[in-house]
């Protein structure tokens, strides 16, 4: 093949990614422009169908209304408190366990590298689960949120790719200054892992906050429910009344337009002022996460 054709072909291959990425780009943007353009919109002017991308009708009443819930600001302040708790606490325990595992001559570490990997494998179901958690008298508690989430099998496998990538003979010059092992963790190990720290973080972060399965399921105490498990509550309910109107005998259908208009724009902007948070908190470890996510892939 010419220099000249090969030249072309590469300007053709990328014409068609860059319109792949904008394809996938738009898949993106356009469901979430969808839900802020509802949210921003009034109920009854949505009722007329055609809101897509922009409002129609801006107003804030919906997002009044969102803060309005009973127990929404609490929830708000309960899932920023099991977020910030989880999230340092679960990276700190994770990153120790890898750097554990990454040690030559760590006794038994074929096992506990087997034991931890099972896991991720296999579990012993939701029943059994919720008995452990009653018998360790962490359900209807804060810290079922901190507590079971504190270790993941994905993020410790990551951090040991990670850590691997450490100069060995780094270490053993650390190790032959006298230098702790805890010492070596913290002040060379970490330091050199910001990527993965970066990606790790941003995981347990967002399964933290978007977490709605723990509140419904092992929590009773409406006070200590989080922002996602009031969500979904929400959302159970509007569907629940609509179904209910719409099989009762004479129903009002007018009424019943009305209710599920208000219900999806509430539904909206509950959404933003869940997904809001990390939508700010992204930019800023971007870079790390791209970085991160890619450790391990090329061997050399």
């Amino acid at each position: 093949m010419s220099l000249k054709n090969a030249t072309q072909t590469s300007k053709v291959s990328r014409i068609i990614f860059y319109i792949l990425l904008i394809l996938l780009s738009l898949a993106i943007i356009l469901p979430f422009l969808h839900i802020l353009a509802l949210s921003l919109n009034s109920g009854q002017d949505a009722a007329r169908g055609g809101v897509t991308f922009f409002p129609r009708d801006i107003t804030l009443d919906n997002f009044k209304e969102v803060f309005q819930q009973d127990n929404l600001v609490n929830a708000f302040f309960i899932s920023i408190f099991r977020t910030v708790l989880g999230t340092i606490t679960g990276v700190f325990l994770m990153s120790m366990a890898a750097w554990a595992l990454t040690i030559p001559n760590l006794p038994g570490k074929g096992k506990i590298t087997f034991f931890i990997f099972f896991t991720m494998l296999f579990g012993g179901g939701t029943i059994p689960y919720y008995l452990v958690l009653s018998e360790l008298g962490l359900t209807n508690t804060i810290w079922v949120y901190v507590i079971p989430g504190l270790y993941s099998v994905t993020n410790i496998l990551l951090l040991r790719s990670s850590f691997q990538q450490v100069p060995h003979s780094l270490v053993e010059a650390a190790r032959i200054d006298g230098m702790s092992e805890f010492r070596i963790f913290t002040d060379i190990v970490l330091p050199m892992s910001k990527p993965t720290l970066a990606t790790v973080t941003l995981f347990t972060a967002v399964g933290h906050w978007n977490d709605w399965f723990a509140g419904s399921f092992y929590v009773r105490n409406q006070n200590l429910k989080p922002l996602a498990t009031i969500l979904q509550d929400m959302l159970t309910r509007q569907k629940g009344l609509a179904d209910v109107l719409a099989k009762t005998a004479g129903a009002n259908y007018r009424a019943l337009d009305s209710i599920k208009i208000t219900g999806d724009s509430l539904q909206m902007a509950t959404i933003i002022v869940v997904i809001l948070p990390i939508v700010i908190m992204y930019p800023f470890i971007q870079k790390y996460f791209v970085q991160g996510i890619t450790i391990g892939s090329v061997k050399e």
